[in-house]
């Protein structure tokens, strides 16, 4: 199985080459940037101006899921995304909404949200049934325990083995329920639940999950697993090493990029991309 484009409501967005997926977080407490896009104001702002940065996707959370996140309300969490999804309808690019709540799932593709990007893989009672009704995308993500414990001990006998077997069990379970493969994509969950030397193995071997089928995105963007390695301990300050560590994994062939330093990393890809179609070039 080969998927040329994902599937995302009214969009179709190809998979030729690599898409960078823009991170709006609606929250005070995100691990990179909480508190500095809070309002809906600078929220939509933000996202216009990632927009022009280059951003093929704006991925739209209202609840932080860092290590040691606590849950939000469903109402604020309500509160926090529906109008900025509401407001960003019309701006011409898909709008992901980032959540693993059911009611805010249906919510969001009510506002005009065309994806559903869930670090719990729909395992939420009733989240799968939403996809299955509403004609959406789905990122479903692989996490071991939750934001708040993920951190403490993670262990794995097959790291590789047990996150493919979760996400294709995952994705089984959706096109039961009706939802088309082309609907799908799979995120190994960089970071989620993984120690350092496991992300990094999740990152060099890529292909492995490529080789599923689905469409695949990686998320390292400013992760504190790119902070370890290069000694940088402000996460605002680790976008030269978000920028490689996704190049590495557009060059092992994963589709789409979720970043917060967009304009950065469009610039890399345009490089990248023209090693790989210079005829095309003047």
């Amino acid at each position: 199985m080969t998927i040329s484009n994902w599937r995302c409501g009214k969009f179709s967005i190809p998979l030729d080459k690599p898409c960078v997926m823009g991170i709006v977080n609606v929250t005070p407490d995100s691990f990179s940037d909480g508190g500095r896009w809070s309002t809906k104001d600078r929220a939509v702002e933000h996202a216009l101006q990632l927009q022009k940065e280059g951003a093929d996707i704006l991925d739209i959370g209202g609840e932080s899921t860092r290590p040691g996140a606590k849950e939000v309300s469903l109402n604020e969490e309500l509160d926090r995304v529906i109008p900025v999804i509401e407001e960003l309808s019309h701006c011409g690019l898909p709008i992901s909404v980032d959540t693993s709540k059911p009611q805010v799932m249906k919510e969001a593709v009510k506002a005009g949200a065309s994806i559903v990007n869930d670090v719990f893989a729909l395992q939420a009672p009733g989240a799968k049934e939403v996809v299955a009704q509403e004609d959406c995308g789905v990122c479903l993500m692989h996490i071991q325990g939750t934001p708040c414990l993920m951190q403490r001990n993670p262990k794995y006998d097959d790291l590789m083995q047990e996150v493919k077997s979760f996400l294709l069990t995952q994705t089984q379970q959706l096109e039961t329920l009706g939802v088309e493969s082309e609907r799908i994509c799979l995120d190994p969950g960089f970071g989620f639940g993984k120690t350092v030397s496991q992300n990094f193995e999740l990152l060099n071997k890529a292909k492995e999950f490529v080789q599923l089928g689905y469409p695949v995105l990686y998320g390292m963007s400013r992760k504190s697993s790119l902070g370890r390695v290069t000694g940088i301990n402000v996460p605002s300050e680790r976008m030269v090493a978000s920028v490689v560590a996704h190049l590495i994994a557009v060059q092992n062939g994963v589709q789409i990029i979720r970043v917060h330093d967009v304009a950065a990393t469009v610039q890399a890809l345009k490089i990248w991309n023209s090693t790989q179609y210079y005829k095309e070039l003047l």
